[in-house]
């Protein structure tokens, strides 16, 4: 039995938290690395890339055009005369919590179980959640045009009004803050937090199997983690008075549902048996399993490369193995 709790811990993959962020790999771990997967692995996502490209390039056109120039007559500016104030939240901030925070969890998770396909696929994964939804949410901003709460200020920065014979506004503001004041619904700060935490929280839920049907319930701390800071974002939104309350949930639910399709594009859902790792990863296991008789080597392929794939296939069946003795035992303990 002592020995069965070893093979737990040694192999089976990201029980629980401190498991996944530890950085010294089993020996024995059948691995996919950036050196030996990562090359052809990115060659065979090649298009992926292009589309992510793309989808910068049509995210830095939609903040260029203009939004769509709402009417907003005299009696609509008893609710948009909130103060101008500055962001609690720059901008240049929500990348690197949306982003590079999640892309530094993985990197742990790749030190801890060399897996190029979970350090890819979730990177992947990530970036087309976070652009995707960019995207979206800036056509939404450009055909919408909602004011924002702070709008009469950036219109009529001397607080004088003028307007139209129509009765609409004619604006002698800054054309930056008037333009950026067309763009209330729906956030694009919330938006792009809860497509990247969003993304991260599942990411998680599926590392620390959250859904287990063990009762851990502290586990969901550690998911909702995110969550969490990601409406605090949405909150400053509607207290730094650049946004009405409906675009702030308008936003989270966007950029919520966005990073589930995105998430589950690449990985099982976090409640599977199999939630923990990436559909490239398993896979690749059943592939190496299927090849486990010997071949014929191509014609020039040299003995030292020979040797470096039949130790590799040896390295995934010791890891099948152990794999397969320590779910035996988890079993058995069970009964």
């Amino acid at each position: 039995m002592h020995m069965g709790w070893r093979n737990i811990i040694s192999f089976c993959p990201a029980p629980n938290f401190r498991n996944m962020v530890q950085f010294k790999p089993s020996e024995l771990e059948c691995q996919h690395t950036i050196k030996s997967h990562g090359g052809q692995l990115a060659r065979d996502h090649k298009h992926d890339w292009l589309v992510l490209i793309l989808l910068v390039v049509l995210d830095v056109i939609l903040n260029v055009i203009y939004p769509f120039r709402r009417f907003v007559g005299e009696g609509m500016m008893e609710d948009l005369r909130y103060p101008m104030k500055p962001n609690t939240v720059p901008l240049w901030a929500v990348p690197l919590y949306a982003v590079v925070l999640p892309i530094a969890i993985f990197l742990l998770y790749y030190i801890r179980r060399r897996d190029v396909y979970d350090l890819h696929h979730s990177t992947l994964g990530l970036l087309f959640a976070v652009l995707i939804t960019a995207v979206l949410t800036d056509a939404i901003k450009d055909g919408v045009g909602r004011p924002r709460p702070d709008f009469f200020w950036r219109c009529f920065p001397d607080g004088r009004d003028v307007y139209d014979r129509w009765g609409n506004v004619v604006c002698h503001g800054k054309p930056g803050d008037v333009k950026e004041g067309h763009k209330s619904f729906p956030s694009g700060h919330t938006s792009w937090s809860f497509a990247g935490l969003g993304f991260l929280a599942l990411y998680l839920s599926g590392k620390i199997k959250c859904f287990d049907r063990r009762g851990h319930v502290a586990k969901l701390c550690i998911v909702f983690l995110p969550i969490l800071f990601a409406c605090l974002v949405g909150v400053s939104r509607v207290d730094d008075y650049w946004h009405h309350w409906q675009d702030v949930f308008a936003g989270g639910l966007l950029g919520l549902v966005v990073a589930t399709f995105c998430y589950l594009q690449f990985f099982p859902p976090p409640y599977h048996t199999e939630g923990w790792g990436p559909y490239a990863y398993f896979q690749a296991v059943e592939e190496y399993r299927s090849n486990s008789q010997p071949v014929q080597p191509p014609a020039g392929t040299s003995v030292q490369e020979i040797h470096q794939q039949q130790q590799f296939a040896m390295n995934c069946n010791v890891v099948d193995h152990n794999l397969d003795s320590t779910y035996d035992v988890m079993e058995s303990g069970r009964r």
